[in-house]
């Protein structure tokens, strides 16, 4: 690693330390402030935790609650607002202790533990007191035949690949193929312009796994799964995009020390010119304009495995809603789930988070939406959303085992075929 790098990085470890101090506090006092009752005047304070609004445009998501206070003057909602990597670590820490902020934001691959711990209320029976008719909502994640979170905007993780630095190594477009995107990082990388591709492989926040390694099975219809059971050996399709990523590896053609970056790290490379290509989160567009608002890129779909001709698979992520189970006001904390579910309100919102909505009524405005979303909704309509990580169990400790593994595998120390035999014993435990 340079000395530049590990500046970087040092830099990196001190934010990420520092927002995760700033994050505990906030989030405990949030959990303090969720558990409270209502002022002199009746009036009740929700607590809301979630990494969305660093992720929208300043302001944004606070101009939702600000319109649903208006319309419920008796209750009044302070957002809690961290990077996903520093909420992810609090949640988890918080639904332990029994401080959880009333709402939470939650991803996919939370639910199974905080369901187990019973950190998390039952939303069917939250929406059969409230009389809430759920035939609107495009999916629900959930155990035993109830919902315990609700997706509120879905985001698809397209290719995304600077023009500049394609250009500068003689490629005309974007790669639609394994072959072509191996060769087009080869290209990239001996260009001297910047490495081709970037891939987050590093544990703490091990969702590398699903955005990019297994995300290019699944684009090309494969899956991890049969019958709902791991089905790792003997895949090809599974052993096809390990076999992908590791070659890559060795061709010196992704950025350096990915065993040790995280999702923020790709973004951030991506954003100062320093790799071609990355497969990432629609979420993320408003985060590149604003680090870089001259940087020119295109999105396009993960490409496929070649000769490969059935209905693409597309990454599909979440920011979904939950209520704690410990909240002492349940019935005003659903009364904003339902706002954030409504037509209207999820419309606008899943606008500005360049995301598609959780109400399948409701319509993203793409008039005014950058052209990047637009380019991505016609991508999305063509292809099957997928991640078959969400609602798994232990999700993380899946994705972690697989890493842990994969890591030995890319240096050497095992076969492809020895990696995912390991990790599928692995992953039985977990089922």
């Amino acid at each position: 690693m340079s000395n530049d790098a590990r500046g970087r990085s040092r830099r990196l470890a001190r934010t990420t330390t520092a927002v995760a101090v700033a994050t505990a506090a906030l989030i405990a006092m949030a959990g303090c402030a969720g558990t409270s009752g209502g002022d002199a005047n009746g009036k009740v304070q929700l607590t809301f935790s979630q990494w969305w609004a660093p992720e929208m445009p300043t302001g944004a998501l606070q101009g939702l609650i600000d319109d649903f206070q208006k319309q419920n003057p008796k209750i009044s909602v302070k957002l809690i607002s961290a990077p996903f990597q520093s909420l992810q670590t609090q949640t988890i820490s918080q639904a332990a202790s029994g401080t959880l902020p009333d709402v939470v934001g939650l991803d996919g691959a939370w639910v199974n533990p905080l369901y187990k711990q019973g950190a998390i209320l039952n939303l069917s029976d939250a929406m059969k007191k409230a009389s809430y008719d759920p035939k609107d909502l495009a999916s629900q994640v959930g155990y035993s035949g109830s919902t315990y979170m609700i997706p509120v905007v879905n985001f698809v993780y397209p290719l995304f690949t600077n023009d500049a630095i394609l250009q500068k190594a003689g490629i005309a477009k974007p790669p639609s193929t394994w072959s072509e995107f191996a060769d087009d990082a080869k290209k990239i990388s001996a260009s001297g312009a910047a490495k081709g591709w970037v891939v987050p492989l590093g544990t703490t926040n091990p969702n590398g796994v699903q955005n990019d390694i297994l995300s290019w099975a699944w684009a090309s219809g494969g899956s991890m799964l049969k019958d709902g059971k791991p089905d790792l050996t003997g895949n090809s399709d599974v052993s096809g995009a390990v076999d992908l990523v590791k070659s890559l590896i060795s061709a010196n053609a992704v950025l350096p020390g990915a065993n040790a970056l995280q999702e923020t790290d790709k973004v951030e490379n991506f954003i100062n010119g320093r790799v071609g290509m990355m497969v990432d989160s629609l979420a993320h567009i408003t985060t590149i304009t604003k680090g870089n608002a001259g940087l020119k890129f295109s999105v396009s779909a993960q490409p496929a495995k070649d000769g490969y001709s059935g209905e693409r698979g597309i990454l599909t992520a979440s920011w979904g809603i939950g209520i704690s189970a410990k909240s002492k006001h349940p019935a005003e904390a659903w009364k904003l789930v339902q706002y954030l579910m409504g037509e209207k309100a999820n419309a606008k919102l899943s606008t500005l988070a360049n995301g598609f909505p959780g109400n399948k009524t409701a319509t993203p405005d793409l008039s005014g939406a950058d052209p990047h979303f637009q380019q991505a909704f016609e991508i999305y309509k063509k292809s099957k959303p997928v991640n078959e990580f969400t609602g798994l169990p232990s999700a993380n400790q899946l994705m972690t085992d697989f890493l842990t593994e994969f890591q030995k595998s890319a240096d050497g120390q095992e076969s492809t075929s020895q990696m995912l035999s390991n990790v599928q014993s692995a992953w039985k435990q977990q089922f």
